[in-house]
């Protein structure tokens, strides 16, 4: 009798990039268990493909703690964990540290507990991955997302800390997309100006990072690795 394939963890995979991501692991016959803050329809519908969904709260470790508790009530494998769970807040006057906190737990704390507490999970003799959705936006930094940035360099900083503790059987590496999909909301200028930020020039969809992760999960002999997904905008 075959064994049934350990799920991938996606975390924050309610919408867009994460969303897609575990829909295609879907199509591929992968289970997946996804996180996320808050209710949506498209949960509704990864549950009737068989996904299993767990609300998450990262502000905080007590928090974070819960959600590896329930992770491992549903689960004593794992095939993979994606860290795509993000936030993103401009610096507020008078809001600054709740800010850079709220940055630093969903960004860096969640990433790094879990991977602490559920490498055991990852090791089941088999292929093992974990995967952290970063940003471009570490190559030069943000005036107006200074948090945000410096938090996403953090996680850059744990994939390679955790690439060298936990191989030769676990690869931990990173994705860090630049422009990937517009909002409803944005307007034509921002798109034509969004858009002329990179040397392809164009609005690739979240296919590209489903492509860039599958990459990551396929390949043997990659870890401590970070792929840059930014349509060439560090040639502009």
């Amino acid at each position: 009798m075959n064994q049934p394939k350990a799920p991938i963890l996606i975390t924050g995979a309610s919408q867009r990039i994460g969303l897609h991501c575990a829909e295609r692991l879907l199509d591929d016959g992968q289970p997946v268990i996804v996180s996320y803050r808050t209710p949506r329809p498209s949960l509704e519908r990864l549950r009737e493909r068989g996904a299993v969904t767990l609300q998450a709260d990262f502000s905080g470790a007590a928090g974070i703690h819960v959600f590896i508790a329930a992770l491992k009530q549903q689960t004593d494998t794992l095939r993979a964990v994606v860290h795509n769970a993000s936030d993103w807040h401009p610096e507020t006057p008078g809001e600054e540290a709740e800010v850079f906190q709220r940055m630093f737990e969903v960004h860096m704390l969640a990433p790094y507990l879990i991977n602490l507490h559920c490498a055991e999970l990852l090791r089941h003799g088999g292929a093992a991955d974990i995967i952290h959705i970063g940003d471009d936006v570490t190559r030069t930094g943000s005036k107006k997302h200074i948090a945000y940035a410096a938090s996403k360099a953090g996680l850059d900083n744990l994939t390679l800390s955790f690439a060298a503790s936990l191989a030769p059987n676990i690869k931990v590496n990173g994705i860090a997309p630049a422009l990937i999909q517009f909002n409803e909301g944005d307007d034509e200028a921002y798109r034509r100006k969004a858009l002329a930020k990179s040397a392809l020039g164009i609005e690739p969809g979240a296919e590209v990072i489903y492509r860039s992760l599958r990459y990551l999960l396929d390949n043997p002999y990659v870890t401590g690795t970070t792929l840059t997904v930014n349509g060439g905008r560090h040639l502009i």
